[in-house]
């Protein structure tokens, strides 16, 4: 159960720090939610030829362009006339290890890019033989591409296995980078770190990438109304925990809220609405049941359960989306997507106050694609969605290398 805070100075601390941080341009979406049954849609094919795509952004600098980020290591540049441009936007591949879950994961750009030029990424590197997770900054060369020479890193998180690196980077809409941070690995979590907050893995993380620590040379800092600041046993940079693999999370575009879907083990995966300081049950919990393997009966308090699950009788590997705002379905605004990487299914979902309203399948293949599926020449491992300027939304399939539009059926 959650309690109603008292105004205390912390609270009072986080209200001026909303007032005064700068919010995202896109803040204010286009669309209003409505209640209307949940449509189909089509999926219209934007570019083909890329190599295993895993994320998909833009700059909001007014271009058009989307960027997709490749696992290998590469980030390319789709133009407003749907033309892949020849050279990447960066390439990284000599300091990415790529295989498996790991590789160049995510992109976000600086909320003030088009005038300091900063993006961040997410990607895995292998150092004498030990995985990290790697966040760190560059800056743009020209419009075209990014400086090579200007990384400089901000976070190095060590990894005990290959699996389970989350990925996903965002920038708030109280100007913060958010980065998802997976368990680290193996299976069930035997390091139990998704319930140590004193370890940055199965976190959700919230750092400051506008101010350095002077006295450490750390080129971010934690925001003073974190949850955890200044708490024995608690790392300040963590914004919740109790995470497994938060493979991809997003903010609702008109209300600022936080969706992640976090990838189950052995029986279900979820969807979570984050909250300041929330726990999410793994590895004590597996959606909204006991994890069989680990806890079982287990104890429940404190710990924020999800918004919605699935069985994996329905799908085996979550991947979440965005709450779309977008003009050209206005029947589909307000309806959060998701995907299953391995049934090759997505659906809309609406909720209220954390009630779920209405669920549907919304992608329908034709018989030629299910045909073709069965034949092995049609694949739909959605890696990713992705927004662009318009809040019109997006997916990488993985597998083939193409990206589509989401459009009206």
């Amino acid at each position: 159960m959650q309690h109603r805070p008292q105004t205390t100075p912390s609270a009072i601390l986080l209200i001026l720090t909303l007032l005064v941080t700068p919010a995202l341009a896109y803040a204010t979406a286009p669309c209003d939610e409505n209640h209307e049954d949940i449509p189909a849609i089509a999926l219209e094919e934007v570019v083909s030829g890329l190599s295993l795509p895993v994320h998909i952004t833009h700059a909001n600098d007014a271009s058009g362009r989307l960027y997709v980020v490749e696992q290998r290591g590469v980030i390319k540049i789709i133009s407003q006339g749907r033309q892949t441009l020849s050279d990447p936007f960066l390439d990284i591949r000599n300091r990415v290890a790529s295989g498996g879950e790991k590789g160049l994961l995510s992109l976000a750009f600086h909320p003030d890019y088009r005038k300091n030029g900063f993006f961040f990424v997410n990607y895995t590197q292998k150092i004498a033989g030990k995985l990290n997770t790697v966040i760190s900054r560059f800056s743009r060369n020209t419009k075209d591409r990014a400086d090579i020479n200007s990384e400089v890193i901000l976070l190095r998180i060590s990894q005990p296995y290959d699996n389970h690196n989350g990925g996903q980077l965002a920038f708030g809409q109280d100007g913060y980078l958010y980065i998802g941070m997976g368990d680290g690995g193996s299976q069930n979590d035997p390091h139990n770190n998704a319930q140590n907050p004193a370890t940055l893995l199965g976190s959700l993380l919230r750092i400051d990438v506008n101010t350095s620590d002077d006295q450490t040379s750390v080129p971010y800092t934690i925001p003073q109304n974190n949850p955890f600041v200044g708490k024995k046993g608690f790392r300040g940079e963590t914004w919740g925990y109790g995470l497994r693999n938060p493979w991809r999370f997003s903010f609702d575009a008109l209300t600022g809220q936080l969706y992640l879907a976090d990838v189950g083990q052995n029986d279900m995966e979820e969807i979570n609405l984050i909250q300041r300081g929330g726990n999410y049950g793994w590895n004590i919990m597996e959606g909204d049941i006991c994890t069989p393997a680990v806890k079982a009966p287990c104890q429940r308090d404190g710990m924020i359960p999800p918004l919605h699950t699935y069985y994996h009788s329905k799908g085996y590997s979550i991947t979440g989306g965005f709450v779309y705002r977008g003009k050209e379905i206005p029947s589909l605004c307000g309806t959060y997507l998701y995907a299953d990487y391995v049934t090759q299914r997505i659906w809309g979902m609406r909720h209220h106050d954390g009630k779920l309203l209405a669920e549907a399948e919304i992608y329908r293949p034709s018989l030629t694609d299910k045909i073709a599926r069965k034949l092995g020449k049609y694949n739909l491992n959605i890696s990713s969605f992705g927004e662009d300027e318009n809040f019109e939304l997006y997916i990488a399939e993985h597998t083939s290398g193409k990206v589509f539009k989401i459009v009206a059926q």
